[in-house]
């Protein structure tokens, strides 16, 4: 891979295992911060006492939007044991 092809990913693959890791850009960090940050409000909006099925819904689509994310300007994902 090019080195300048790499530095357009906001999310690098992990050095071990499947994914992702921290973010290397920027960008990456802001989007970790608003995911992160809308945590407490999915929990404010879908009650997980309340209805627990909407929630689990909710949850899964909000993980979702972030693998989408990582999928989308992140390295390809591939099994990786570190020393490639």
């Amino acid at each position: 891979m090019r080195s300048d092809q790499r530095s357009d990913y906001w999310f690098p693959a992990k050095t071990y295992g499947w994914g992702w890791g921290w973010p290397c850009r920027w960008q990456g960090w802001v989007v970790t911060i608003l995911w992160v940050a809308m945590l407490p409000l999915l929990l404010r909006v879908l009650d997980p006492v309340r209805d627990p099925v909407a929630f689990v819904i909710g949850l899964g689509v909000h993980v979702g939007l972030l693998l989408a994310i990582c999928w989308w300007k992140g390295e390809p994902p591939r099994w990786r044991w570190g020393g490639e």
